[in-house]
């Protein structure tokens, strides 16, 4: 398995990510994920559509509830042709919890918690904390990467402008 050394920090300490780095162009991997439902949710699910996945370590912490709020705000204006999914390793009861407290209704979270492979196949898994790292990827209808952001500190925020425009380039 690929080990980037050094490839984010989290709070200013150097961390190590677990798989690839995912560049444009590249064929977006396969990933089985568990819905707020428990339900099985996989790349295929969302064939057809433009794909904007905010990766994030958990939603209980104000960075993470601060950009699925943001992302859920845009959510309207990019119209039924994107779909915007946010990924931790959050159980998908305490994601259900959280989007119920939120009032997040335009965004589907999903959970890695299980087998943590999409952090891996995402190269996002932080391999000291377990966690995933910060990361937006824009994934076309032809499910090809078509934007990636890997936020270097995992505490700072995204490019939320970059990942709008990126999502209505790919439409």
């Amino acid at each position: 398995m690929t080990e980037r050394a050094q490839a984010v920090t989290l709070k200013g300490n150097p961390m190590t990510l677990l798989g690839p780095a995912l560049a444009a162009g590249d064929a977006a991997p396969a990933f089985s994920l568990k819905a707020n439902d428990m339900s099985d949710k996989t790349l295929a699910d969302y064939a057809g559509k433009v794909k904007l996945i905010s990766v994030v370590p958990s939603l209980d912490t104000p960075v993470c509830d601060t950009e699925t709020r943001k992302f859920n705000e845009h959510a309207a204006a990019l119209g039924d042709g994107v779909v915007i999914l946010t990924v931790s390793v959050d159980t998908p009861m305490a994601q259900k919890r959280w989007c119920g407290a939120a009032g997040v209704e335009q965004v589907h979270t999903l959970s890695d918690f299980k087998d943590h492979a999409f952090g891996t196949a995402y190269g996002v898994r932080i391999k000291e904390v377990g966690l995933l790292a910060r990361q937006v990827i824009v994934v076309g209808k032809d499910d090809k990467v078509a934007y990636v952001q890997l936020v270097k500190e995992v505490a700072d925020e995204p490019d939320y402008d970059a990942a709008i425009a990126a999502a209505k380039a790919a439409l």
